[in-house]
């Protein structure tokens, strides 16, 4: 493989080091800022483009994890950090939220933490549900186990911990469904998730034996059957004795108190069916 390419493979950034331990000559690396690539510093090189959080982090000897590492792994994050976050062991450099403790072994070729180190870390860094949802997503998208999770935090007391190993719930399915649950939580509404309804089917919440909550996600109603499936549960919903609330992610995330209001009324004024 052309050196440049292998430069473009590993993110966009790499180290003389490991140039050298993936086979080629001090000559090829030497040809590497003829072919476009930047130098910053000794032995760190830069292909043009290259992710500016890649960057930094092998600029700064470190890994990117926790809410900086998110993206790369395809867990749920709404919006990324305002501060870099790098595992690193050293105490050199600033401006960037330091996570010292990297219990696991990272991408080969790239400044990334693993995948369980980002779960960690962000359950011991982010408050919920930023914390929650990206330990949730680490779980059910890349199989990292919550009982290691558990061991790893099992001496660590702080306060976010406790709270976001509290909240976890594995059960959402979604980032939205963790925010929701988050709502829920935090103003007192008792719930239970993805509750099977003879008749009705799986809703993503249940309150108060009689209140269905769904959230609907981005891809809803995007094709007729799925239409047609939906019409069908809200009916046999109303037969049988429910109430329905229906909302998209926008209205959870950005105005959460009319979801609240909502629910709230709802609850105020109905019976469970049967009652």
């Amino acid at each position: 493989m052309d050196i440049f390419e292998y430069l473009n493979q590993a993110g966009g950034v790499t180290r003389t080091a490991q140039l050298l331990n993936a086979g080629y000559s001090r000559r090829d690396i030497g040809r590497l800022t003829a072919l476009g690539a930047s130098q910053p510093r000794r032995g760190i090189f830069l292909a043009p483009g290259c992710n500016p959080d890649l960057a930094a982090a092998i600029r700064l000897n470190g890994k990117l994890t926790c809410a900086s590492a998110a993206g790369h792994y395809g867990l749920w994050l709404r919006s990324p950090p305002d501060r870099l976050h790098l595992a690193c062991n050293h105490g050199h450099g600033t401006g960037f939220i330091r996570h010292r403790t990297v219990r696991f072994d990272g991408p080969q070729n790239l400044p990334v933490a693993a995948v369980e180190d980002v779960a960690l870390h962000a359950l011991g860094c982010l408050e919920p549900p930023s914390s929650t949802a990206i330990a949730t997503s680490a779980i059910r998208l890349h199989g990292v186990h919550l009982e290691l999770l558990k061991d790893q935090l099992r001496g660590d007391r702080s306060a976010p911990v406790r709270r976001a190993l509290h909240d976890l719930d594995l059960r959402a399915e979604s980032i939205v469904e963790v925010d929701a649950q988050h709502l829920f939580r935090t103003n007192g509404i008792g719930f239970e998730t993805q509750v099977l309804l003879p008749g009705i089917g799986r809703v993503d919440f249940l309150l108060d034996g009689f209140l269905i909550v769904e959230i609907d996600g981005f891809a809803f109603h995007s094709q007729r059957a799925d239409m047609r499936r939906d019409r069908h549960r809200n009916n046999a919903s109303t037969v049988q004795g429910f109430a329905v609330l229906r909302y998209m992610p926008e209205l959870v995330w950005f105005n959460p108190e009319q979801v609240v209001a909502e629910i709230r009324a709802v609850l105020a004024g109905r019976k469970t069916p049967g009652a």
